[in-house]
C-alpha cells in the first residue's frame, strides 16, 4: 500500500541542528575583529533565519559603513568554513528519525537559507549520509519564502509535490511550504515557540514537538 508521503524535506537551523551556539561564537568573533561590541545569544537568535547577509547587517552597529558589509560577510563565511562547529548538534531523536525514514525508503532533502557551502559542510560534520539533496542560498536558489529552492529540490528528488512534506521551525518555513503547494509541518523544538505559528495564513498543516512524531506520516496506509 502507498505511503502517506514519499519525501521529507527539512529546514536546517533550528529544525535538524541546533546551530545557535556556534553562530553566536562565530558572529561575535567576527564583530570583535572589527572592534564592534558583541551581541547576546537572544539578539543573534532573533537575527537568524534570513541568510548570512541579514545576520551580519543586523549584528553590526547601526552606523557601520555600508562598504564594510561585503568584507565582513566574506570573513564570516571564511571562518565558518574553517570551523569544526563543535557546539552544533542534532536535536534529540533526529538521527533516529532520519534512519527510520531511510529504512522506509523515503527520500530526504534539505532546503535552507544558509549559504550553500555552509549547508554542505555542517551537514557533513553533523548528519552525514542521510540526505539525497542539500540546497542553501546560491545562484538560482533564492532565500525562502520564495518556493524556487523547494520546488527544484522536489524535482531533483523525482517525487510529486503532493507526496512531499516540508518541515521547519519558523512561520517562514510554513509560508515556503504553502508557496510551493506542499504539506507544511511546523516544529517547536527549535527557535520558535508554538504561538509563533498562530499568525493568520501561517498555520502549519501539522505542528509537532518531537521528531519521531513524523514517522506516522511515512508509514504504510
Amino acid at each position: 500500500m502507498a505511503r502517506a508521503f514519499d519525501a521529507f524535506i527539512f529546514d536546517l537551523d533550528g529544525t535538524l541542528l541546533d546551530t545557535l551556539p556556534d553562530l553566536v561564537d562565530l558572529t561575535n568573533a567576527v564583530l570583535a575583529s572589527y572592534g564592534f561590541p558583541p551581541r547576546t545569544t537572544d539578539e543573534i537568535h532573533s537575527f537568524v533565519g534570513n541568510g548570512v547577509e541579514a545576520l551580519i547587517r543586523l549584528s553590526v552597529p547601526a552606523n557601520t559603513d555600508e562598504s564594510l558589509i561585503p568584507q565582513i560577510l566574506t570573513e564570516w563565511k571564511q571562518r565558518f568554513l574553517q570551523s569544526d562547529n563543535h557546539l552544533t548538534h542534532p536535536y534529540p531523536h533526529m538521527p533516529l528519525l532520519l534512519k527510520e525514514l531511510r529504512a522506509l525508503g523515503c527520500k530526504l532533502g534539505v532546503v535552507s537559507n544558509k549559504f550553500q557551502e555552509g549547508v554542505e559542510i555542517v551537514m557533513e560534520q553533523r548528519l552525514p549520509g542521510y540526505f539525497d539533496v542539500l540546497h542553501g542560498e546560491a545562484e538560482g536558489y533564492p532565500r525562502k519564502p520564495d518556493p524556487t529552492s523547494l520546488l527544484k529540490t522536489i524535482d531533483e528528488l523525482g517525487v510529486s509535490p503532493d507526496r512531499v512534506i516540508y518541515i521547519g521551525d519558523s512561520p517562514n518555513d510554513v509560508r515556503t511550504a504553502h508557496n510551493a503547494g506542499v504539506f507544511g509541518v511546523g516544529v517547536i523544538w527549535g527557535y520558535h515557540p508554538a504561538e509563533d505559528f498562530g499568525v493568520a495564513g501561517l498555520s502549519p498543516d501539522l505542528l509537532v514537538s518531537d521528531p519521531l512524531e513524523l514517522l506516522s506520516l511515512a508509514e504504510n496506509e
